[in-house]
C-alpha cells in the first residue's frame, strides 16, 4: 500500500539540509544573517515532520518518538514508517 508522505520527505531533506547548514555556519563564519534565515526553516521542518508523522495511519509510538528528535527524526521516522508498509506485505506473501 503506497502512502503519500511526500510533504514528511520534503521536510526529512529540508530538515537536514538547514541542520548541515547552521552547524557549518557555527563551525566558519557565524554570520548572524545566514542563522536568521536558517533557523526558522529549519525550525518549520521541525514541526511539518512532526505534524506529518501525527497524521500517518501507520504511526506508532515510536514513530512519534522519532520524529520529536531534533535534527533526523523525520528522516528516523519516514524509515520506520516505511518497514512498516513492509511488514504487512512480507506476512501476505508468507
Amino acid at each position: 500500500m503506497d502512502r503519500n508522505r511526500t510533504p514528511l520527505k520534503i521536510a526529512a531533506v529540508v530538515e537536514l539540509v538547514s541542520l548541515a547548514v547552521l552547524l557549518i555556519n557555527l563551525a566558519t563564519l557565524h554570520h548572524p544573517a545566514i542563522a536568521s534565515l536558517t533557523g526558522p526553516i529549519h525550525g518549520c521542518a521541525y514541526l511539518v515532520a512532526i505534524v506529518s508523522v501525527l497524521r500517518d495511519p501507520m504511526k506508532r509510538g515510536t514513530t512519534i518518538a522519532l520524529a520529536l528528535v531534533p535534527g533526523a527524526g523525520a528522516t528516523l521516522a519516514l524509515r520506520q514508517l516505511a518497514s512498516a508498509n513492509e511488514e504487512p506485505a512480507a506476512a501476505a506473501r508468507a
